[in-house]
């Protein structure tokens, strides 16, 4: 977990942030947007999943923490650190942490949230073809709900780069990439087939969540705007639910030129309406 200076003498103590990753990325994926919101005075934490407590270079080279962890853990792991935050926090989630935003919210945790190029929650089922291929090095093959499973350079720059020079890529592919847990992958792709509420269940017409904002890239693969849109459409509560879309950003959308803006205003957005 990284804790931002917020006490710093000279630096006003602002609303905490939380910051959720996504799968195939650890925190250090957060990196500059944890500097630049400790700059303004918030104090950050951008905690990893049980187990991600090391770094990208030691999950690579033995990915069991991967394999191991399930998302009941996960939520379980960032309710824990956010019990420990002196006052309810703004959490911002990306790609799979996007949903865990989304299911934290619904259990009562955060005073708004951001949901930034969010995996769907159980009961979206739009499926467009750009996620199909960048997902199927893990769904092409059952076995794979039993691994950890990397994708290659070519499949991280079609599924999270796509908008990123050939140097950017490369860069931030050696820097962030890892396996992701393909057990996980599966179970929310027969979310909506199996009887009962899995893992990713959210009540959508859950009236005392917190205000929650979707935020799409219009380029992105992975989880195009399409499922934020259809996401978005699920929730039926009298709480606020926007949706905001980027043009030209793809899925790694906190690491593309320009995040600056996008990060000060979702940040605002998330101030304006917290509770």
């Amino acid at each position: 977990m990284r804790i931002g200076p917020g006490s710093q003498q000279g630096v006003k103590i602002l609303k905490p942030i939380v910051l959720v990753h996504g799968f195939w990325v650890t925190p250090r994926s957060w990196e500059n947007w944890i500097a630049h919101y400790e700059a303004k005075g918030h104090p950050v934490i951008a905690p990893g999943y049980p187990g991600f407590e090391v770094e990208v270079e030691a999950l690579n080279a033995d990915p069991a923490p991967i394999l191991n962890v399930t998302v009941p853990q996960i939520i379980t792991h960032y309710e824990e650190e956010i019990r420990k935050l002196p006052e309810a926090p703004i959490i911002i989630g990306h790609s799979a942490g996007g949903a865990f935003t989304q299911i934290l919210l619904d259990h009562g945790y955060g005073a708004a949230g951001v949901a930034m190029n969010s995996a769907p929650t159980e009961g979206v089922r739009v499926v467009p073809l750009s996620q199909v291929k960048s997902t199927f090095p893990v769904l092409k093959s059952p076995a794979n709900r039993h691994k950890a499973v990397p994708l290659s350079f070519e499949e991280w720059k079609y599924a999270f780069t796509n908008t990123f020079t050939e140097e950017e890529s490369r860069y931030l592919y050696e820097r962030y990439a890892i396996p992701a847990n393909g057990g996980i992958l599966w179970g929310s792709v027969l979310a909506n087939f199996q009887p009962g509420h899995q893992d990713t269940w959210v009540d959508y017409h859950n009236d005392d969540r917190a205000p929650l904002l979707f935020v799409s890239g219009s380029e992105d693969h992975i989880m195009p705007p399409a499922i934020q849109e259809s996401n978005a459409r699920h929730y039926k509560s009298n709480t606020v639910t926007e949706r905001r879309e980027y043009a030209g950003y793809a899925h790694l959308l906190p690491a593309q030129k320009g995040w600056e803006q996008i990060a000060d205003e979702v940040l605002d957005w998330a101030l304006r309406h917290a509770r």
